[in-house]
């Protein structure tokens, strides 16, 4: 026992330095975050996972050094996984069965042919496959929670953290030119309000900008909306092995001995389990009093992480490295884009 306890500190010490300058920089972000709309007199703003991520590639100086490595690596490794299975509990299996199913049927098919393109198009460029599997899985599912997520199962490479923070970047950028732009072009398409939110919440990457877009149409849009992300964000975990089980298939992660290792996202299966409890504790109404508060305070605990494991990577993340990157990065990403809106689009026109 007393060796177990002796041997605490040394297990947690290396850690603190990059766990502090970590968490430092978040605390910023979240206080800039609005700081930064205010500025823009409220029409833009940045949201504060990418407001870390700049700051932590700005301080990439100052953080490249052995002192800070340790708590870094703990951060975007361990810290990461869990907030990412506590996202779980946003999910109910109610909301997802009052879809339907032709509007489950044409999520799964956009996303499955999102992903697809992230592999091809990445190829076709001359990218890495991790790179194509980050853009490809961001896209299909839930932008940069996402790419972190998929980063877990993708092999280490040389550019990784830097097509990990471009993706992170590229997501929220090309998130908000789809909400303001389109609602409009829904409008243009001759949608109805309920195949709006369909559209909105298929389509856009990040959860923040389908609300946005959705309550900028109505109620009914903006609920849709969300109905749909949601399930969206419930089929992270299959996508995320599959596309483990691809990069194993593709010879991109083998062991010592040759033979192809599957990874097991341990997260992944949380966030199924936390899906599955938040369904079965929101419809107890004798623990509504109890679970909410706690529910709350997880997805609080949550966000936090995430944003502190998004700051790690930025101070890992050199602003040269992303430099480096070229347009091939910004047209993949686009193309994966342009891949779920084609297919979601096309799909509630054909359906009408």
């Amino acid at each position: 026992m007393s060796t177990a306890i002796s041997a605490r500190p040394g297990v947690i010490r290396p850690l603190v330095d990059g766990v502090a300058l970590s968490v430092v920089v978040a605390v910023a972000a979240a206080l800039a975050e609005p700081a930064v709309k205010a500025a823009a007199g409220g029409r833009f703003g940045l949201p504060a996972v990418v407001i870390a991520l700049i700051f932590g590639m700005l301080l990439h100086p100052l953080a490249n050094r052995q002192r800070f490595q340790p708590g870094m690596v703990f951060c975007v490794k361990k810290m990461l996984r869990w907030a990412i299975a506590l996202l779980g509990l946003r999910v109910a299996l109610g909301d997802i069965v009052a879809l339907g199913l032709t509007t489950a049927l044409i999520v799964i098919a956009s996303m499955a042919a999102t992903v697809a393109s992230g592999f091809v198009l990445a190829r076709f460029l001359g990218r890495e496959t991790g790179m194509g599997a980050l853009a490809g899985v961001a896209t299909a599912v839930c932008g940069a929670s996402a790419a972190l997520a998929t980063a877990t199962v993708v092999p280490d490479y040389r550019s990784k953290a830097a097509d990990v923070a471009f993706t992170v970047i590229a997501m929220n950028a090309l998130s908000t030119l789809a909400m303001l732009f389109y609602p409009l072009l829904c409008v243009w398409l001759g949608l109805t309000q309920a195949q709006t939110g369909v559209m909105l919440g298929a389509t856009i990457h990040d959860v923040a900008q389908v609300v946005g877009a959705g309550q900028a149409v109505s109620i009914e849009a903006a609920n849709a909306a969300i109905i749909v992300k949601l399930f969206r964000v419930f089929l992270l975990l299959p996508a995320v092995l599959i596309v483990g089980w691809w990069l194993v298939r593709d010879g991109a992660d083998a062991d010592v001995s040759g033979k192809a290792k599957v990874p097991v996202p341990v997260f992944a299966i949380m966030f199924l389990v936390l899906c599955l409890a938040n369904s079965l504790l929101s419809t107890l109404p004798s623990l509504a009093g109890t679970y909410g508060p706690l529910r709350d305070l997880l997805l609080e605990i949550s966000r936090w992480g995430l944003l502190v494991a998004i700051a790690a990577l930025g101070l890992g993340t050199s602003i040269g490295a992303m430099a480096r990157l070229g347009w091939r990065h910004l047209l993949l990403v686009t193309g994966t884009s342009l891949v779920i809106l084609v297919v979601v689009t096309g799909s509630l026109l054909a359906l009408g």
